[in-house]
């Protein structure tokens, strides 16, 4: 979850709320949680790779799973290449895209060399992301320019905080790829429940603790507008000198994501290829790394091509839409579960979410899940 998506998400939700997305925060925070939860119990239930999809198949039918995984896969798709494309804004803007694909490339060549390689990885770029985040917050704190007064929670309609709820939503995806990771983690009834609740929390106070210092720093205004808030911060701040800081942690979150992303992505390709809705072929394990080589090398053809072309807040708000969905199905399994109140919350958090999203990726969104259930239609007529 700590990756680009705090260094890109707040200056489209201050666009939406303006302050008020600090509102917009608690509530992607809630539904946060609540799938959370939800995807933990499932996770307990069903440690297998593929997540939703394995969930809403056994709980709500063939088709629910389907739908889940065509969900998690178009949607984490659009998530790789806005990761892929943060590395290339940061790193040498005059070619972001051309510099998006070869991190699609690199990424994909670490995750098929296995799992405990990937793990390690991506432990080292938390904890670098997590220096750089301290030090832009300390240098905010003590620059003397950040103005308490500017952190309220006005300047946003009704419909301008769930917009700003469901883009920040997009920062807080990823505990279900924890989950998607079932049959490769050790105890996964106890390990998989735990890491959730323990990647949840810390996000939520790093998240909290960067919302308020980027609107007394800048403002919700000039936040709406910057196209890279957190070095823009520093800059106002009258700390030039730590804005390289700031860029290189961008670049190393938006690898961390996006290296977990392609991880999580290929997982799912797995378990629905090994149910035949998709090739077999790509249900393949690798003989010496034991990682699904074919998938991984499958998804990452698709995010490089993507990024060559995709706009990233475009990919976000899409993004955003179809992994709410997917977080919909999961939430409705664990209601069949009993213990019905957090579910339910999580469930219509989901779809209220996903359709006050910008209409544009509301409108790419449901056209996509309608091509997937079309394409789930034929193969099952014949």
């Amino acid at each position: 979850m700590l990756g680009a998506g705090v260094f890109v998400v707040f200056a489209p939700a201050a666009a939406a709320a303006g302050s008020a997305l600090l509102i917009g925060l608690a509530i992607a925070a809630v539904v946060a949680y609540c799938n959370a939860m939800s995807s933990s119990r499932l996770a307990a239930r069903y440690p297998q790779s593929g997540g939703a999809y394995v969930y809403g198949r056994e709980r709500l039918g063939e088709f629910w799973g389907y739908l889940a995984g065509w969900s998690f896969v178009v949607g984490k798709t659009a998530s790789c290449a806005a990761m892929a494309l943060t590395v290339g804004v940061y790193l040498w803007p005059a070619h972001a895209h051309a510099v998006a694909v070869a991190a699609v490339v690199a990424l994909t060549a670490v995750n098929i060399r296995g799992i405990q390689k990937s793990a390690l990885l991506t432990r080292i770029i938390v904890v670098g992301v997590l220096v750089v985040l301290a030090g832009m917050t300390a240098v905010v704190a003590a620059s003397g320019r950040a103005e308490v007064p500017r952190v309220t929670l006005t300047g946003g309609t009704v419909v301008g905080v769930l917009q700003a709820a469901g883009l920040l939503f997009f920062a807080f995806a990823g505990y279900a790829r924890i989950a998607t990771l079932g049959e490769e983690v050790r105890d996964p009834t106890r390990t998989i429940p735990r890491a959730i609740a323990l990647a949840l929390g810390i996000t939520l106070a790093v998240y909290a603790v960067m919302a308020v210092a980027l609107l007394a720093i800048l403002g919700p205004g000039d936040l709406a507008q910057s196209a890279a808030p957190l070095a823009d911060a520093v800059r106002v701040a009258g700390a030039g000198w730590f804005e390289p800081a700031v860029r290189a942690g961008a670049v190393l979150a938006a690898l961390g994501s996006l290296l977990s992303l392609i991880l999580g992505v290929s997982r799912t390709v797995l378990a629905m290829a090994r149910d035949g809705h998709l090739p077999l072929a790509l249900a393949s394990i690798h003989p010496r790394f034991d990682v699904p080589h074919r998938a991984e090398i499958a998804v990452g053809v698709i995010v490089a091509g993507v990024a060559a072309v995709a706009d990233v807040r475009a990919a976000i708000g899409f993004s955003s839409f179809a992994v709410l969905v997917y977080y919909g199905i999961a939430n409705a399994s664990a209601w069949t579960l009993g213990r019905r109140t957090v579910p339910s919350v999580g469930l219509a958090g989901c779809l209220l979410l996903a359709f006050f999203l910008p209409l544009g990726s509301v409108l790419a969104g449901v056209t996509l899940l309608a091509l997937g259930a079309g394409i789930y239609g034929v193969r099952r007529s014949r």
